[in-house]
């Protein structure tokens, strides 16, 4: 009883701060989402169902959840695939592995603002480095910053060149926990590298691959970050890259709807909901089979 009890006592301060500031905020935020409240007003009127059905019909919901999940396609596949590529080629025994690791990671430490003001650097279109590289190839110089064809585009590869070190570190761990006599035993049966590639390594980095899918899909539906400070606030050329996200912020605490807000808040967190239980199901099956 005495050890029972004192292990409560050192739990309470984590139950204490993890109640304040995330289980309140929550109930709060499902509370506002029945309300019609205003950040400036001291009214606040109760309208039920009425934001929810209000969002139904707002394009501007739709068209920037369609913008956060296209960003979540083309930023989850190369953050994947590179991943994969780097934590096989420092695995595989390249000299140096110390600095390529630290080298591959080292970005992924940095905050977003330092990484989106070095890649708002990058992608000018007058003395940018990406453009002078287009130049010395002979190729035209690409709008990033302005042309609304590259709008998105520039959000995934700032994203992809900030976060990919983390999920490199995921194969990396996975790969070094492969057991080594596995792979000596296909060579003695006459397996090359390819064959030893695809039948022992990506298989047994099956459950790794699930877990980095599921981390990366999770955290790109969350984009805010880099593109609201890329842009500052304006959302891109013609409002290309403007996640939903956006859109709840804009709507909080710009026009100051705050129960209209927290509506569309919760319409998307009950999508990232669908969207971890979806891939856990399929996770799972792939287990059994």
């Amino acid at each position: 009883m005495t050890a029972g009890r004192g292990g409560f006592w050192f739990v309470l301060p984590f139950l204490v701060v993890y109640a304040l500031f995330t289980l309140v905020p929550i109930v709060y935020g499902l509370f506002l989402s029945f309300f019609d409240t205003s950040l400036v007003g001291t009214t606040s009127n109760f309208v039920g169902l009425e934001n929810y059905a209000r969002l139904i019909g707002d394009g501007e919901v739709w068209r920037t959840l369609g913008i956060t999940l296209l960003f979540t396609v083309l930023s989850t596949i190369p953050l994947v695939l590179l991943s994969l590529v780097m934590a096989l080629l420092v695995h595989t025994g390249t000299r140096g592995q110390w600095f390529w690791r630290f080298a591959y990671f080292a970005p992924f430490l940095l905050p977003v603002a330092t990484v989106t003001l070095i890649w708002q650097w990058l992608f000018q279109g007058d003395f940018g480095l990406l453009n002078g590289l287009l130049g010395l190839v002979g190729l035209p110089d690409v709008g990033w910053l302005s042309d609304p064809d590259w709008g998105l585009w520039s959000v995934v590869i700032l994203t992809v060149w900030w976060t990919v070190g983390f999920n490199f570190l995921l194969y990396l761990a996975a790969l070094q926990g492969i057991p080594q006599n596995v792979y000596e035993a296909a060579a003695i049966d006459g397996a090359g590298g390819w064959r030893r590639l695809v039948s022992i390594t990506l298989p047994l980095l099956k459950v790794t691959t699930g877990l980095v899918l599921t981390l990366q899909v999770l955290a790109s539906l969350k984009l805010f970050d880099q593109a609201y400070i890329l842009y500052v606030g304006s959302g891109g050329p013609g409002g290309v890259a403007a996640p939903i996200l956006q859109y709840v912020y804009d709507t909080g605490f710009v026009n100051y709807r705050l129960g209209y807000a927290s509506a569309i808040s919760y319409m998307f967190f009950a999508l990232i909901i669908i969207v971890s239980l979806a891939q856990a199901w399929i996770s799972s099956r792939r287990r059994r089979s």
